[in-house]
């Protein structure tokens, strides 16, 4: 793989995203081979599963400047239906699952990390579920995960606002469930630790029960997301969005 790292610890799997040049964020490769590395790790004999990136940021999220400026409508549903596969093939992974955040954790990115069991954040992450800025609306299953930890009002809000959000924000919001002062390495390894002392298969069992009675609700929130996200795209706000982003300048919406 060229933009995933995948290795084997023991009873751990450990899933880099690694363009780091670009703060990870995910072009259609990258999205690809998420997908892959996440079915090479359900067949396999792990019984933890960690997310991280490589570099200076978790993940920025999609690729802007090659997934949303110049895209076809079949380019696009290419694009969305690998994101779809990805975030249902970790949902439901039938492993625990950690996303271990440093840096920054934006849209798609903070979709992925949300999508996981347990969610660690250095003190220092910022977080945002920023489509809004570019006229769009979360892919990825945010608004999926965003309501279950927030509930429908805070999710729409939180959404709408588009704001960053810092580890210690997040926290108390119940977005990440742990944040981390020194090293996030070492924390990791302790909830690793922590984990693998306990009755896995149980644990497993626990989730398998929740997850196939949300698996329908999260499919149908993807593929409302499909189709309101490329009628989002067409819109001039989103427009504004792209051009406003590449010029590195504030946007003027006029909500069409």
């Amino acid at each position: 793989m060229n933009t995933v790292n995948v290795v084997y610890e023991g009873r751990v799997a450990k899933v880099e995203m690694s363009r780091p040049d670009v703060l990870n964020a995910m072009d259609g490769e990258m999205l690809s081979e998420l997908l892959a590395a996440f079915k090479e790790v359900r067949d396999s004999e792990a019984d933890v599963l960690v997310i991280s990136g490589a570099g200076r940021g978790f993940s920025s999220g999609g690729d802007i400047k090659s997934m949303l400026s110049d895209m076809d409508e079949s380019a696009f549903s290419s694009v969305m239906y690998t994101i779809s596969q990805m975030i249902t093939e970790l949902y439901t992974m039938p492993k625990l699952t950690i996303s271990a955040i440093h840096g920054a954790a934006a849209g798609l990115g903070f979709s992925l990390a949300l999508a996981c069991d347990h969610v660690i954040a250095h003190e220092t992450a910022i977080l945002s579920m920023n489509f809004i800025g570019i006229g769009l609306i979360p892919d990825g299953g945010g608004h999926f995960f965003m309501e279950k930890r927030l509930g429908e009002t805070k999710a729409k809000q939180m959404i709408w606002e588009g704001r960053r959000l810092s580890a210690e924000g997040a926290m108390q919001a119940g977005l990440i469930d742990q944040m981390v002062a020194g090293d996030m390495k070492a924390a990791v390894e302790e909830k690793i630790s922590e984990w693998l002392e306990k009755p896995v298969a149980a644990m497993i069992e626990t989730k398998r029960i929740y997850t196939s009675r949300r698996a329908a609700d999260l499919e149908t929130i993807l593929s409302l997301e499909t189709s309101s996200q490329y009628k989002m795209r067409q819109t001039k706000d989103h427009k504004e969005g792209i051009s406003s982003f590449l010029e590195k300048r504030q946007p003027q919406f006029s909500g069409k």
